[in-house]
């Protein structure tokens, strides 16, 4: 019984794999030769940024930092907006007058969420290679269901929070491994369904992106 309850222990390391101190040497240890870091200058990265956001069916609105409500206010009226939720810590000031109405979001049910025209929020970085915006759901970013839920998806991204590659995108996070992230590259889409390309299954069915220059 002894042996046989030892050979089961034995397969079970085995299929665990190594110890955890040893695992962190064999991380280290890992080849890393891809690209790490991009040669754009501002202006190419942010133009890629730009054409990558479009090419996937993004709305893109450049504007300066006290614009940025103006800009709101006037992608909101060409989308015929009327009132949209935002996270707990948007900054006021990038809201306009109402109309549209602004209400602070916490911890509404699906339902309300699913019934909303949409939501504003900002983001912690984005990406030019692959187009991509990534939410750390931080008290700008908003929670994540409110993010998902919505049929509309207004978000404020700054130059500086613009990099090249990837790794640099994930090198911009404060503790990635803490919490969910959300990466978004367009509006919601997917060619599942008999190849047919349909938008808005897994989020957002539009997605407008308000890009803030110094």
């Amino acid at each position: 019984m002894s042996s046989a309850r030892e050979e089961i222990l034995s397969r079970i390391r085995k299929g665990l794999g190594p110890k955890v101190e040893d695992r962190d040497g064999e991380y280290a240890a890992i080849s890393r030769n891809y690209i790490q870091a991009g040669d754009l200058d501002a202006k190419a990265r942010l133009d890629l940024f730009e054409e990558r956001l479009q090419d996937y069916g993004a709305g893109v609105h450049r504007c300066t930092e006290s614009q940025i409500a103006e800009t709101v206010a006037r992608v909101l009226q060409a989308r015929k907006k009327k009132s949209l939720l935002i996270p707990e810590g948007l900054p006021a000031e990038w809201l306009p007058p109402a109309p549209p109405d602004f209400s602070r979001e916490h911890a509404s049910s699906y339902e309300l969420l699913d019934h909303s025209e949409g939501v504003l929020t900002g983001c912690v970085a984005g990406i030019a290679l692959t187009g991509t915006i990534i939410l750390q759901h931080s008290p700008r970013d908003g929670r994540r269901a409110l993010t998902l839920i919505p049929d509309y998806h207004l978000c404020v991204v700054f130059v500086r929070q613009v990099v090249e590659t990837v790794p640099e995108g994930i090198r911009a996070l404060a503790d990635p491994a803490k919490g969910p992230l959300t990466t978004i590259s367009g509006p919601s889409a997917t060619a599942d369904i008999e190849m047919t390309r349909i938008q808005g299954v897994h989020g957002p069915r539009t997605l407008d992106v308000i890009l803030v220059e110094p």
